[in-house]
Order: C-alpha cells, then sequence, then structure tokens
C-alpha cells in the first residue's frame, strides 16, 4: 500500500467511530476516580443494587470453580441445566412459556439485546425506540446495521409511549419496535391496556417487538409488570425478549443475561455468539442456576428497599426549587426535570444544559448524576436510587444546598 493510500484511509472504522461511550458508566468511572483521589462523592450514576449477591448464589460459584467440568467449554447457548431452568422462570415469573431450546445464554444483558438486534436488523431497517431510552439501546441497533429512531414521551403520559407516537413514527422501512418496561431510565411501568395495544398493532403491521423485561420484579404500589407476548399471545412468532440477573438477583458483575425467542431467532443469534464470545463463563452459569432455580425471598427484600427509598428521593427532589420530578413505578431510577435551574447563576456558573449542571454537580458538590442527554432527554437527570439510604439522603441534600444559591 502506497503512503498515499494509507492516508487516505481512516485508522478507525467509521462503525466504530460512530460509537458513543456509555454515559453510565462514564459517570460512574469519574465518581470512583474522584474517591480513589480522596474526594467525598456520592453516585446517583450507575444502575447497580448496593446490595450483595445472595449467599447460596455466592456458594453455587464457589463449588463450580471446584468442579472440573466448569473448567472448559459448554455450548454457546449455555449449560442446558441454565437453559432449562431459565425457561421454567419465564414461565412462573411472567407466564410466558418457552422451551429451553429458545433461550440463548448471553454475556450480560447488553449482548441479548446486541444479539437480538444483529439478528433482526438489515443496513436500513428501521427500529422504534421511545424515548427517554437506556444509553445502549441506539448504539446495539446502529452497530447491526439498523437505524434507531427516537419516538418522544413525556411527563403527560408518565413516560409511557402510546400507540398513536408509534404509528406517527412508523414508515415503510420500520421493522422492529423496542419496548421496555419498567423502564430505564425513568421507571414507567406501561399499563397492561398499553401494552396490549401496542401489541396488537405490531402484529396489525407486521412488526417484530424486542422487549426488555430486565426489571420485572422491581414494581411498586399499584403498578404491575405485564409481558407483552403473554398480554398478546399471537405476538410469540416475531417477539425477542431480553433479561438477565443483573438487577433482580444484584449480579451485575457476574454477567449472565439471556435471550428468549423464536426458534430460527435463538439460533441465528447463537451462531452469532459463537464467534464473538463463545460460551458465557461457567462460573458464572452455575451461579445464576442457583439465582433462577431459588426462591424471589432475598429479591423481596432488596424490592423493598428500593421501595422506600424511591418514595425518599421523590419527596426530597420536589422540595428543590427548580426541580420536579414525578413518582417512578418501577425500575430504581428518578428522572427529574431540572429545566428551571437551567439559565440560572450557581456558584459563578450559569449552566445552560443539564450536562452542564451535571458538571457543575459533581464539582460543586461532588453529586455525580448521569444527564438527560444521554437519554435522548436533555433538561433531565437519571438518579439511581440503588444506593444505601444514608448516602441517598445526604446526596440530595448535598444538591439542595448546592441549588439553594441560584439566581
Amino acid at each position: 500500500m502506497t503512503a498515499a493510500e494509507q492516508e487516505g484511509r481512516a485508522r478507525i472504522s467509521r462503525r466504530a467511530a460512530s460509537v458513543a461511550p456509555s454515559a453510565t458508566l462514564a459517570v460512574d468511572a469519574k465518581a470512583k476516580a474522584l474517591r480513589a483521589a480522596g474526594q467525598s462523592v456520592i453516585g446517583f450514576g450507575a444502575g447497580e443494587p448496593d446490595f450483595p449477591t445472595p449467599g447460596h448464589i455466592v456458594e453455587a460459584a464457589v463449588a463450580a470453580c471446584a468442579d472440573p467440568t466448569m473448567h472448559k467449554y459448554t455450548p454457546t447457548a449455555g449449560l442446558p441445566a441454565l437453559r432449562e431452568a431459565i425457561a421454567a422462570k419465564t414461565g412462573r415469573d411472567s407466564g410466558l412459556v418457552v422451551e429451553p431450546s429458545q433461550v440463548l445464554v448471553t454475556n450480560g444483558g447488553k449482548q441479548a439485546v446486541a444479539n437480538a438486534f444483529a439478528v433482526l436488523c438489515d443496513p436500513g431497517d428501521e427500529v422504534l425506540v421511545p424515548a427517554p431510552y437506556w444509553t445502549t439501546y441506539p448504539e446495539a441497533i446502529a452497530l447491526a446495521g439498523g437505524v434507531p429512531v427516537a419516538v418522544p414521551t413525556d411527563e403527560s403520559t408518565g413516560f409511557c409511549v402510546t400507540v398513536d407516537a408509534l404509528e406517527a413514527a412508523r414508515t415503510p422501512r420500520t421493522k422492529v419496535v423496542l419496548f421496555v418496561s419498567p423502564s430505564n431510565p425513568t421507571g414507567a411501568v406501561s399499563p397492561r391496556a398499553d401494552i396490549e395495544a401496542i401489541g396488537r398493532w405490531a402484529v396489525e403491521h407486521g412488526l417484530w417487538v424486542v422487549t426488555d423485561e430486565i426489571y420485572e420484579h422491581l414494581v411498586y404500589g399499584d403498578a404491575v409488570h405485564h409481558s407483552m407476548p403473554v398480554v398478546v399471545p399471537e405476538l410469540a412468532e416475531t417477539c425477542v425478549v431480553v433479561n438477565g440477573v443483573a438487577k433482580t438477583y444484584a449480579m451485575t458483575g457476574w454477567r449472565v443475561g439471556w435471550l428468549v425467542g423464536p426458534p430460527d431467532v435463538v439460533a441465528a443469534a447463537t451462531n452469532i455468539q459463537s464467534h464473538e464470545t463463545s460460551n458465557v463463563a461457567n462460573v458464572s452459569q452455575r451461579a445464576a442456576l442457583a439465582a433462577v432455580s431459588g426462591d424471589l425471598g432475598a429479591v423481596e427484600e432488596m424490592r423493598a428497599a428500593f421501595d422506600r427509598r424511591r418514595r425518599t428521593i421523590h419527596r426530597m427532589l420536589n422540595e428543590i426549587e427548580g426541580i420536579t420530578c414525578i413518582e417512578p413505578q418501577g425500575a430504581f431510577y428518578a428522572f427529574p426535570s431540572v429545566a428551571g435551574l437551567l439559565g440560572r447563576t450557581i456558584r459563578g456558573r450559569t449552566p445552560s444544559t443539564s450536562a452542564e449542571l451535571a458538571e457543575l454537580a459533581i464539582d460543586e458538590a461532588g453529586v455525580a448524576v448521569v444527564p438527560g442527554e444521554a437519554f435522548g432527554a436533555p433538561g433531565y437527570f437519571r438518579m439511581s436510587y440503588a444506593l444505601g439510604d444514608d448516602d441517598l439522603v445526604e446526596g440530595v441534600s448535598r444538591l439542595a444546598t448546592l441549588f439553594a444559591d441560584a439566581t
């Protein structure tokens, strides 16, 4: 290759260069770096339960370490016993009856999301993505060659997407609808009637649905989680469900998720995974087996704590002048509007965006939040309440003190 040819060729592919880093992980990394440097920082950034993984799950992993069969490759799709257990758990928890062959065990929920879009999207296929959205969804769609199409929601519907909004965004190129309830980042939980309407609309127009159910057990008050392919059974052949152990069982670091779908989709996703990562780490798979096969006692204890923190953060945020926050119904995130603080001067700085306000919060108050720009919703913060009660109160109190200086 000549020097001219080398000069004209980009070192990094356009596809790779277009990927934005994870804003949530970036905020969490900054908070940890500041703590390591001796600063007092309270992080509302990462969606990570502050509880340890339940003991019986850890014990299963310890036992797996001593089992020589766990030192070798397993089938790409996962340990047969784990696939069976996930199929049983899916039927138990959501009512969706599937065969073990319809389950692919993945390296966390992110790989399940990426595999789903890799299988479903050809270049130019559009995917409707309700906004605010988790930062990974648009990137995974784009990496698969698809085109993410944001479908805005707002506080008037509790951040729940409607059929009318989806229909307004549908074009002849639309192939997939992403549906998430409970929602990251808003904590919204869609009512059954809305879920049924969206599912029937998707069937009517021949659209695929990818539904992320990783927060299925984290609902509060009168909110109820409903699985779309259960509510609309005729959707089963054109629906992919992604899930994992991370949020329900406090296992974010174990990296076990899964994809459930029609046999041809699962087979294609398994082929892709066979070239990307092969099987999930066997010790983690055995830990996940203990998690999904056990009862939900430990999960209920964590859910009760999240519920308490949910009510606390909602009350405290709404007591701060310039902030309004609807009450989250699921997951473990508050999504307050900070529009009332933008354009005001706070300690010599005048932030005009929620991103600039988030920088001010960590610089001046030692509070790490993720700005709404990362979720397609400028003017908001995402604040995880999956942290200790005392830290939660201290962190919001710091914000209240900081923002009291706004003029």
